[in-house]
């Protein structure tokens, strides 16, 4: 068996962007949630896809949605992780925002957005994998991404590659 605290140590040596998930619910309630579980799946059709733990409550309340938004956040959106990391409060208050084609939150400032409709949900392990079907998408800020590394995250332009 694995230890798990081993297994959480190895894998922060991979470092991973940090992207906010949102959706918007009935009555314009907003969701949001951080994750750094992000990838492409496939080019054709375009597919992406996240990881959200089985116990997030935010989670729970997008799945009904059947469509999100994915937010690639850049070095100066720090503070959008307590925002969005958080479990109680109003997630988006004061965090400026758009809205996608579909309707879901684009938060201002972001590397890019790509909008999705649900494809499929994975029960894997602790976790469920969410597949989602682009819909659009698109770069908006020409700046370095929010990476998560060793339990910390970093703006690659000042992490020292030997240290």
């Amino acid at each position: 068996m694995i230890d798990p605290i081993l297994f959480r140590s190895v894998l922060s040596t991979y470092p991973t962007g940090v992207c906010v998930i949102t959706s918007s619910g009935e009555a314009g309630t907003s969701y949001g949630m951080v994750v750094g579980t992000f990838t492409s799946i496939s080019l054709d059709p375009p597919l992406v896809g996240f990881f959200p733990a089985k116990t997030s409550r935010s989670w729970g309340a997008m799945a009904a949605n059947r469509r999100f938004c994915v937010n690639i956040l850049g070095v100066s959106q720090l503070d959008h992780i307590q925002n969005f990391a958080g479990r109680i409060g109003d997630k988006f208050a004061g965090v400026a925002q758009t809205a996608s084609p579909a309707g879901q939150p684009i938060l201002e400032g972001v590397l890019a957005w790509i909008d999705c409709d649900v494809e499929r949900v994975e029960d894997i392990g602790d976790h469920w994998l969410v597949v989602g079907r682009v819909n659009a998408l698109q770069s908006c800020a020409d700046t370095t991404p929010l990476v998560f590394f060793k339990g910390h995250y970093h703006d690659l332009t000042r992490m020292n590659p030997d240290g």
